[in-house]
């Protein structure tokens, strides 16, 4: 291996250094179990806008997206716009909400914490079904992060994909275990800017190579011709259910406990409105970006098909060949960062969620009421191995698709907790029988849907309609919330007003 050093690698292993060094600044600075999941809520709003994007935009911003664009065209867009728009409403309608009611709920840590503690005794069952909600959805997520990983270290270190798992695992779990949320949180903001910085210069290195958008347009009417594939089309051979099941990938963002724990960690309510402004530009961005290269790489390798045998027989590795071609070694190196940036800050993100939900969920609810600060730590950076081990051993196809994945766990998520938080936060009658039935309506109907009914439609839009349906009709026929429950309701509401 150090034989083959070159630029690249030597450009990568500084990254991954770095990363390492804020794990360890981290790690000297969690004192508490709050601090390890959570940050000690103390986060303005550049931070908590990067963090929350770069936990989002996982290896499928810079792997996924782009190589569906290249193989299907602009008809693939719809799931980048669904997702500005949902992005949008999930800052404007959720976040400010969500600090304040998790807080008002005894300073609840986690999702299915502050299910137990909104809702009292019928709480504890919904807690329960929650966690367990989150780990199976998470480990196929975090799946998707190690499958993305491996294809990057296969690619810059020449080896098997099985080692390049491992290794790519290990890079993120070292922080991670380390470091924990602050650690996370930190490096998001870095990596934020990595991949930002890697979506606008590539795109502009493209253009130049083919000598301008007159060119793009001929070798991509080329393509077209051959492949009978009207890329510049928005719509060519997609039907109207298609479109929407696209755009439906918004829908998800209300129910992704790895986002809403940025929310939840943010200083205050107040740090929502420039959070929001940082957040949504810097998507708009990344996904422009992301969707721009994937339909500029058409034409690149249409006019030099002797370097597309890859592509050709990997679509998601569009990025990271064109990286490979465009730029000198050194600069090869920082943009494949940015492509590990987005891999570790969702996978990281998705490990610690995971971590905290068996922590404080299982462990400190079940068997070790009693446990203290230092031994919940611990405990959770114990868990956040357990998990890697099994997403790793999901993750050892080498033809696993990231976006298949991401889109399986995204619909999970959206399905099941995006109608329980908002009706939560926005309707004082739901009951916790009601948000467990909507829970489990949704899970189940993204989990049988593909099964029973097939994948015409996503499953995140009968599952979030589901789920709704059940929540309305259960906190309305079936036994009413306290007095109590529905002051409490009543107090968050009426801070976040005064506080927004």
């Amino acid at each position: 291996m150090l034989n083959n050093l070159d630029p690249t690698i030597i450009t990568f292993s500084i990254y991954l250094v770095a990363v390492l060094g804020i794990g360890i600044i981290a790690y000297l600075r969690t004192k508490d179990f709050s601090d390890y999941i959570l940050g000690g809520r103390s986060f303005g709003p550049l931070v908590t806008a990067l963090s929350a994007g770069a936990s989002d935009m996982s290896g499928w911003l810079l792997m996924g997206l782009p190589g569906d664009i290249y193989k299907f065209g602009l008809s693939r867009s719809w799931i980048a716009i669904g997702l500005l728009i949902g992005a949008y409403y999930n800052w404007k309608l959720v976040a400010g909400r969500l600090r304040v009611h998790t807080e008002v709920n005894n300073n609840a840590l986690t999702l299915p914490d502050f299910f137990h503690n909104r809702f009292g005794s019928d709480g504890k069952v919904v807690k329960t079904v929650a966690a367990i909600t989150i780990l199976f959805f998470f480990t196929i997520y975090c799946a998707s992060g190690m499958v993305a990983g491996a294809r990057l270290f296969e690619t810059l270190f020449h080896m098997e994909y099985i080692n390049a798992l491992y290794l790519g695992a290990l890079a993120t779990i070292a922080y991670t275990f380390i470091g924990g949320f602050l650690a996370v949180s930190w490096s998001d903001t870095i990596q934020a800017s990595l991949m930002l910085f890697a979506l606008i210069l590539t795109p502009v290195m493209i253009v130049m190579h083919m000598g301008g958008w007159d060119s793009i347009v001929t070798y991509t009417e080329q393509a077209s011709l051959l492949t009978s594939i009207p890329y510049r089309s928005f719509t060519h051979n997609v039907e109207f259910i298609a479109i929407i099941s696209a755009a439906a990938w918004g829908l998800g963002y209300f129910g992704q406990p790895h986002i809403l724990a940025r929310f939840m960690a943010a200083d205050s309510a107040k740090t929502m409105r420039n959070a929001r402004k940082i957040g949504m530009t810097w998507m708009a961005l990344c996904l422009g970006g992301a969707v721009t290269i994937g339909y500029l790489g058409i034409s690149y390798f249409q006019k030099n098909p002797d370097q597309a045998s890859v592509v050709s027989g990997d679509n998601e590795m569009i990025f990271i060949e064109l990286i490979k071609h465009l730029f000198n070694p050194w600069v090869v190196g920082v943009l494949l960062s940015a492509i590990l940036a987005a891999v570790m800050s969702t996978l990281s993100s998705q490990l610690l969620m995971s971590s905290s939900t068996l922590t404080q969920d299982f462990y400190k609810a079940y068997f070790r009421r009693s446990a203290s600060q230092k031994e919940l730590v611990w405990t959770g950076r114990l868990t956040v191995l357990l998990i890697s081990f099994v997403a790793i051993l999901i993750a050892y196809d080498p033809n696993s698709k990231i976006l298949a994945l991401v889109a399986h766990a995204w619909a999970g998520f959206g399905a099941a907790f995006g109608p329980a938080i908002l009706f939560i936060l926005f309707w004082k009658r739901t009951t916790g029988v009601a948000t467990l039935a909507g829970i489990t309506v949704g899970a189940l109907t993204v989990v049988l849907w593909p099964i029973l009914v097939g994948t015409t439609v996503y499953e995140i839009i009968p599952g979030f309609i589901f789920s709704s349906i059940a929540i309305y009709l259960v906190s309305k026929y079936g036994k009413q919330s306290s007095e109590e429950m529905q002051n409490k309701f009543v107090e968050a509401d009426a801070i976040y007003h005064r506080e927004k």
